[in-house]
C-alpha cells in the first residue's frame, strides 16, 4: 500500500493491518432488534422517559418487537424513533475484518488512516481480531441503540464512507498500563477528528 503516513505519530512502529471489506452497505441496523418489545423496553431506565410519548402515539403498538415498530416509525416520518438511538444509530454502516492470523492476538495502539491524514487512534487491551471483527468491523443491531455502542457504530460509518481509501496501522504492545497511557497522550497531541470527544 502506497500511502503517506507521515503524520503516523512519530517514534512508534506501526505496520500496516490488511482490511477485507465485504460488498456490501447497510442500512437501519436498528430495525434487526427484536429481542424485546416496545413495553419491555420501556422498563429500562434509559428508555422509560419516553413512556408518554409512546403511549400517546403508539399505544397500540407496546406488545410489537422494538425494531419492527421503530423502522415502521421511520417510514411514517416521524423522527420520535430516533429517541431510542445513540447519535450514530442510524447510518449507513459496512463489514470489514482483519484476515491475516498474524495479527488476530496482538493488541497495542491502533491507528485509521485516510491515505492522506490521521483519522483514529485507539487501544487494544485483548485482541486485534476481536476489536475489529467484532467491534467495529460488524455493527449488531444493539449497537445502534441508547445503551449500546456508539463509538462502533461512529467509527464504523466513517471507514464506510472513506472506504477503499482506509488503513489500518497498529504498534504493537503488551503493557496494558502503557497503553491506556501512550493512547491518551496521542489522542491530545495529534486531536485526530474521529475520536469522539468526551
Amino acid at each position: 500500500m502506497c500511502i503517506n503516513t507521515n503524520d503516523l505519530p512519530e517514534g512508534y512502529d506501526f505496520v500496516h493491518v490488511p482490511l477485507s471489506f465485504t460488498q456490501e452497505r447497510y442500512v437501519s441496523v436498528f430495525a434487526e432488534k427484536n429481542n424485546k418489545t416496545l413495553a419491555e423496553t420501556l422498563k429500562h431506565s434509559r428508555y422509560a422517559k419516553f413512556e408518554p410519548v409512546v403511549l400517546e402515539r403508539y399505544a397500540d403498538y407496546l406488545n410489537q418487537p422494538l425494531g419492527q415498530l421503530l423502522l415502521e416509525v421511520k417510514q411514517l416520518g416521524d423522527t420520535f424513533y430516533r429517541s431510542f438511538l445513540n447519535k450514530y444509530g442510524d447510518l449507513e454502516y459496512s463489514n470489514f475484518s482483519i484476515s491475516d492470523a498474524e495479527f488476530f492476538q496482538l493488541r497495542g495502539i491502533y491507528a485509521y488512516h485516510d491515505g492522506y491524514n490521521l483519522k483514529y487512534i485507539g487501544r487494544c487491551l485483548d485482541q486485534m481480531k476481536k476489536r475489529i471483527n467484532q467491534g467495529y468491523g460488524k455493527i449488531h443491531p444493539k449497537n445502534c441503540y441508547l445503551d449500546g455502542q456508539a463509538t462502533n457504530c461512529h467509527l464504523n460509518s466513517k471507514i464506510t464512507s472513506h472506504k477503499g481509501a482506509v488503513s489500518l496501522w497498529l504498534c504493537k504492545m503488551d503493557d496494558l498500563d502503557g497503553i491506556k497511557e501512550i493512547e491518551g497522550r496521542l489522542i491530545q497531541e495529534n486531536d485526530p477528528p474521529w475520536n469522539l470527544r468526551r
